[in-house]
């Protein structure tokens, strides 16, 4: 069965069939799925997902594009809704995220992005949740904060990676998982092709990170859950395995990682 470890259902481009479109991801071999955070506005639509269907999980957090939006009281508020409702006590809370740092773009703040990075980061210590990370252009930075937080006492996924098997290794190292998607199918992947080869099977976990990066041959049409199938299937090439078999330990590694 396909567990996706990355999802945005609360994305506007669902807004016409949402609910058809969940309703029918377990006919297509989907057996649970965790709607990410990037904003205050998707912490709470996350959680209303999470509520309102068996398969969907939450994790709560805000994405380095949305770090304005933060306060510290914003970090309390927070960090109630995921004790509230952490998988530990019975809800729907997996994890913290996605949080992280994105220096692609140079009109986000890098100081500021570090320090919610950290209060987040820090947060999840707390509340005794695993992290979703997001880095984007920013492997070494990520990874010297990850490492002067202590980030293998939380755990994790590394979510869309798009680094060297080296840089892999260090995170492998501090006991992440690494997230694939749709990239992995893409002409130009190579280096992640390298990496994958590189990384075992057993510390990776499936993601669409949909609606974006949908995987060959629909590249640039809007993702879904069921187009996992096509990112197993270039794993499977890659760790000569079949689609199943990929699908099969990368959701039971996903159930590791989330603790369900």
């Amino acid at each position: 069965m396909i567990f996706d470890t990355h999802a945005h259902y609360d994305d506007e481009a669902y807004n016409e069939d949402r609910d058809e479109l969940i309703k029918s991801l377990p006919e297509n071999g989907v057996s649970n799925v965790v709607n990410i955070s990037a904003t205050l506005g998707g912490i709470k639509e996350s959680l209303k997902l999470s509520e309102k269907y068996d398969m969907i999980y939450a994790a709560l957090g805000v994405h380095p594009e949305g770090i304005s939006e933060l306060s510290d009281d914003e970090i309390k508020n927070i960090t109630k809704l995921c004790i509230d409702n952490a998988v530990y006590s019975g809800g729907k809370v997996a994890a913290v995220g996605e949080i992280g740092l994105d220096h692609s773009y140079e009109d986000l703040d890098r100081a500021l992005q570090v320090k919610w990075f950290e209060a987040q980061l820090d947060m999840a210590k707390k509340v005794n949740l695993p992290v979703v990370i997001h880095s984007r252009d920013a492997a070494e930075e990520t990874y010297e904060v990850m490492k002067s937080n202590k980030c293998e006492d939380i755990g994790g996924i590394v979510h869309c990676f798009s680094y060297s098997k080296e840089m892999a290794k260090k995170f492998l190292d501090m006991g992440f998982y690494i997230g694939v998607g749709g990239v992995l199918t893409f002409k130009n992947a190579r280096k992640l092709v390298e990496a994958c080869e590189y990384i075992p099977l057993e510390n990776i976990v499936l993601e669409t990170d949909c609606p974006y990066l949908c995987p060959s041959p629909f590249r640039g049409q809007r993702n879904d859950s069921t187009m996992i199938k096509y990112v197993s299937e270039k794993l499977g090439e890659i760790k000569n395995l079949s689609p199943g078999e990929v699908e099969d330990i990368t959701e039971l590694n996903a159930r590791r990682v989330y603790r369900l």
